[in-house]
C-alpha cells in the first residue's frame, strides 16, 4: 500500500515548498509580535488544512469543472516561481502576514499561531497547490505520509527555532534555501512535462 519512493518524493517536495527552516526569520518575527507561539497548535491547524485539501481537493476541482492534470500544470507553474524566489532571493508572491495594530494582548497570542503561522506561513497557497498537484502522480496514502513527516519537522523546528538559527547561521539558512530551491525547480519542470501532454491528447 505504501511506496517509500512516493513517500520520499512527497516529503521532499512539501519540505521544499513549506520551507520551515528558511522561514525561521519570519517565525521569529511572529513570535516577537505575539510574545509567544504555540508549536502544537500551529502544527495541528496546518495538518488539518493540508489533509482537508488532500481528500476533498479533487471534489472542489470537480465542482469547478477542472481535473487533476490541469491543476498539476497550473501548480507546476506556481512551484516554478516559488523555486525562483528561493534561488534568486526575490519576492514574487506578496502575502499579508502581519496583523494590524500593536503588540496583541495576551489572550490574542494563540491567534498568531494560526494566522499567520499555520496559514499562510506553513500551509499557504503554495503548499495547498502542491498537495493537489501531487495527486496527479502519487497515491493519497503516500502523500499523507509525506505530510505527516513534514509536520514532525515543523513542530521540531518551531520548538528549536533559536537553536537552529544559531547552528546554521544566516549564511547556512541562505545556502539551504537555495539548494532546496534548485530541487524544487527541477521537480516543477518534471511535473509540468508529465502532465501537459494530458491536456493535448492525440486524436
Amino acid at each position: 500500500m505504501f511506496d517509500l519512493v512516493q513517500i520520499g518524493k512527497a516529503f521532499l517536495v512539501l519540505f521544499a515548498v513549506i520551507d520551515v527552516v528558511g522561514g525561521i526569520p519570519l517565525i521569529l518575527e511572529v513570535r516577537r509580535k505575539a510574545g509567544k507561539i504555540y508549536p502544537a497548535r500551529a502544527t495541528l491547524v496546518s495538518l488539518a488544512i493540508m489533509v482537508t485539501f488532500l481528500y476533498v481537493g479533487e471534489t472542489i476541482l470537480g465542482f469547478l469543472g477542472l481535473d487533476v492534470n490541469s491543476f498539476a500544470v497550473a501548480g507546476s507553474l506556481v512551484l516554478f516561481f516559488i523555486a525562483l524566489e528561493m534561488i534568486l532571493g526575490v519576492k514574487l508572491f506578496k502575502e499579508d502576514t502581519s496583523a494590524p495594530g500593536l503588540t496583541p494582548p495576551e489572550e490574542d497570542n494563540k491567534v498568531y499561531s494560526i494566522v499567520p503561522l499555520a496559514f499562510p506561513v506553513i500551509a499557504g497557497a503554495g503548499t495547498i497547490t502542491t498537495i493537489l498537484s501531487l495527486r496527479a502522480e502519487l497515491e493519497r496514502p503516500n502523500i499523507l505520509m509525506g505530510i505527516l513527516l513534514n509536520m514532525v519537522v515543523v513542530v521540531v523546528v518551531l520548538l528549536l527555532t533559536n537553536r537552529i538559527e544559531r547552528l546554521l547561521g544566516r549564511v547556512g539558512l541562505i545556502v539551504l534555501r537555495k539548494a532546496f530551491g534548485i530541487i524544487l525547480l527541477a521537480i516543477a519542470v518534471k511535473l509540468f512535462a508529465g502532465n501537459i501532454t494530458y491536456l493535448f491528447p492525440h486524436t
